[in-house]
């Protein structure tokens, strides 16, 4: 069983937010920083990890994105500032 994290980034604070899943969370932020994969997170410049959980079920993580990306905005704001009052960019403690 793999470890799996759900994430949220942010292009700023109050900015736009994207629900992900993932089994590699620094390769996948770094991919998002970095513009690798053209998308949402490339075009509205999402590339601060905001929030993240971690699972040890991979259904259960997925479910859990999925749950979160039905959130309200309001609903997404709350659960980043409960983790993240300052919405500080979280990358630097993962690469830790």
């Amino acid at each position: 069983m793999k470890q799996m994290y759900v994430y949220i980034m942010a292009s700023k604070r109050n900015g736009t937010i994207y629900v992900g899943v993932t089994s590699d969370l620094v390769k996948r932020v770094w991919q998002h920083k970095n513009h690798i994969v053209k998308g949402f997170t490339d075009r509205y410049k999402v590339n601060q990890l905001v929030y993240y959980e971690v699972w040890q079920d991979e259904l259960g993580a997925i479910q859990r994105e999925k749950t979160l990306k039905h959130y309200g905005r309001n609903k997404k704001k709350d659960l980043i500032e409960s983790f993240n009052p300052l919405w500080q960019d979280l990358y630097e403690v993962i690469i830790k």
